[in-house]
């Protein structure tokens, strides 16, 4: 049995719900691999080997020791590969049908992917302060950066059509280059020769903060909710 749990909903940063909600320390309990975001969208986080790592929107990685700085919304799970990987050439676009013999299209699943990237594109989510704007205008302030013939681990999820609103249906994944100084989420990337590993989870955990009284005063904003998740996230296929 693997479990993937995420905590807080991808629809509630959309409608402007971006306080912090979790401990990272309280998160860590349930996985050692995964990704999210700080309070007030600050920046995208990577969690590998157990450690967490901070991309910011100037550009810098930091390692964060201090677990009591909380999340709104991340996922994480235990690394427990169920299929090990390689691939010759793959990118952003054409990462769903390598895996296609694992018929992908209603489960929960992860991967964990590494190799040396001839071209990786990624954002980097700018803090928010209070009143929170929605996900959708902090995507179009969003800082980008790119590099090229880089080393690093491709981390990230993929979600089934009928979730979108909890997360991102499809692939929602974030990249750390192997030095830990280039970071984000991934909009796209290629790479000759990849690496890893995919693991199907048997189960989804949705853990919401309801002690949290924002939480439970929003009303949530269905309209467009999909589109819009999608027009958010960017980039993926």
């Amino acid at each position: 049995m693997t479990k993937l749990y995420e905590h807080g909903t991808l629809a509630m940063l959309m409608d402007g719900m971006m306080d912090g909600t979790m401990t990272l320390a309280d998160l860590m309990t349930h996985g050692d691999t995964g990704i999210g975001t700080l309070t007030g969208t600050n920046g995208e986080l990577t969690i590998l080997d157990g450690e967490v790592y901070h991309a910011k929107s100037d550009g810098e990685v930091v390692h964060i020791t201090d677990l009591t700085v909380a999340t709104p919304f991340s996922s994480v799970h235990f690394n427990e590969p169920t299929v090990m990987l390689a691939f010759d050439v793959v990118d952003a676009q054409s990462l769903t049908a390598h895996l296609g013999d694992h018929d992908l299209a209603n489960v929960f699943s992860g991967i964990k992917l590494h190799g040396t990237f001839q071209h990786i594109h990624v954002r980097v989510a700018k803090e928010q302060s209070q009143p929170y704007p929605s996900l959708l205008d902090v995507a179009e302030g969003q800082a980008e950066f790119q590099a090229r013939d880089i080393t690093g681990t491709l981390v990230g999820y993929y979600a089934p059509e009928i979730f979108a609103g909890p997360t991102t249906a499809g692939w929602h994944i974030h990249f750390i280059s192997d030095d830990k100084q280039f970071a984000g989420h991934v909009l796209d990337f290629y790479a000759s020769q990849l690496k890893g590993s995919l693991q199907i989870f048997d189960d989804f955990v949705q853990h919401l903060p309801v002690d949290n009284q924002s939480f439970r005063k929003m009303k949530q904003n269905m309209n467009g909710l999909k589109e819009n998740i999608a027009k958010s996230e960017g980039g993926h296929h």
